[in-house]
């Protein structure tokens, strides 16, 4: 665990503001269009830690993660127009702003680096929406879907960096407050770093001695290893079980000051803690779940002395996991 730099530069101020005006909004605009989704206390994991768990069923949202959140946030304001959508994602991302161009009337393209989720490309081609995959991963995706709306003059929506889109995030917090209030600790999984970012700046508006934990797969953790450098870290991703937060960061990232401003501490998590977590909620409380939602519930696993009595939330952000992976999981756990 690695404590953040706890000095606020004006600029970050500024940036925690906008983001905060811009999820304020949001909780507006997203009315009637994504679900509250629930929150459910685990008895497994209080009794793990002598406390109180509540794990925030953000995989049961609409296309089945939050990303969707974000991506109608940045959206709605185009409703009715004829402006081209372009965006690149491993999957979740792709699946949101596929569902809301469709749900808005809106042309779109979507970028996929070829390794993307097999089982989350098959939604995807439900949707009357253009695919384009690419060598590489996730980065590699979201440059050249930036290359190509800048040249034909289209919108790309990034599936982090874009205040727009954190904010759509940041609406998960806004309900953590009223579902599980007074929470001394926040887990979140954490790839390009906007659901963080956007809760962070909720919660710690509303409740500042909350403790914001990211979650990271160690075998993709570039964010993690971007704050320790204070600086975007170029750093290849291993395969992982997290494929919703796995690859790179984009140069410019405004989450990178947002994450080495609001997290409060790091957890890296292993393939083997991924899986096993995954299991537990299986097990515990049927609930089927992504990689990505499981490097949380990993992470308090993994330090529950860290987390003892301790009243606490996890996010478990997406629910798109690959039938063939997930009984892989259970039969080898």
């Amino acid at each position: 665990m690695t404590p953040t730099d706890s000095r606020k530069p004006d600029s970050v101020r500024r940036t925690v503001s906008t983001v905060f005006n811009e999820l304020t909004a949001a909780a507006e605009r997203l009315s009637g269009h994504v679900r509250m989704t629930p929150v459910r206390h685990s008895r497994f994991l209080s009794e793990a830690i002598d406390g109180e768990v509540y794990l925030k069923l953000e995989h049961l949202q609409v296309t089945g993660s939050f990303k969707v959140r974000g991506a109608l946030n940045k959206l709605i304001p185009l409703k009715g127009s004829r402006r081209h959508i372009v965006a690149a994602s491993t999957g979740n991302h792709a699946l949101a702003v596929a569902h809301a161009c469709t749900t808005l009337g809106l042309d779109c393209t979507l970028f996929l680096p070829e390794s993307a989720n097999r089982h989350k490309v098959a939604v995807l081609r439900g949707y009357p929406v253009e695919l384009c995959f690419v060598g590489g991963d996730a980065v590699n995706a979201e440059h050249e879907a930036r290359r190509m709306a800048e040249e034909q003059q289209q919108v790309f929506v990034s599936p982090y960096n874009d205040v727009a889109v954190i904010g759509g995030q940041g609406t998960v917090g806004t309900e953590i407050l009223e579902q599980a209030p007074y929470a001394d600790c926040v887990l979140v999984a954490v790839g390009g770093g906007g659901l963080v970012s956007g809760i962070g700046v909720t919660l710690k508006e509303h409740c500042r001695k909350t403790r914001i934990v990211g979650c990271s797969p160690a075998a993709s953790c570039v964010m993690y290893e971007s704050v320790l450098a204070n600086r975007v870290v170029s750093k290849p991703s291993k395969p992982t079980l997290s494929d919703g937060t796995a690859g790179g960061l984009e140069d410019s990232t405004v989450t990178l000051e947002l994450c080495r401003e609001i997290v409060d501490d790091w957890l890296l998590i292993s393939e083997r803690e991924i899986a096993i977590a995954m299991r537990r909620l299986y097990d515990h409380h049927a609930l089927t779940v992504e990689g990505a939602a499981a490097v949380a519930v990993a992470g308090l696993l993994k330090h529950t002395r860290h987390f003892a009595n301790c009243r606490a939330a996890i996010v478990l952000c997406g629910g798109n996991v690959d039938p063939d992976t997930f009984s892989s999981i259970l039969a080898s756990t």
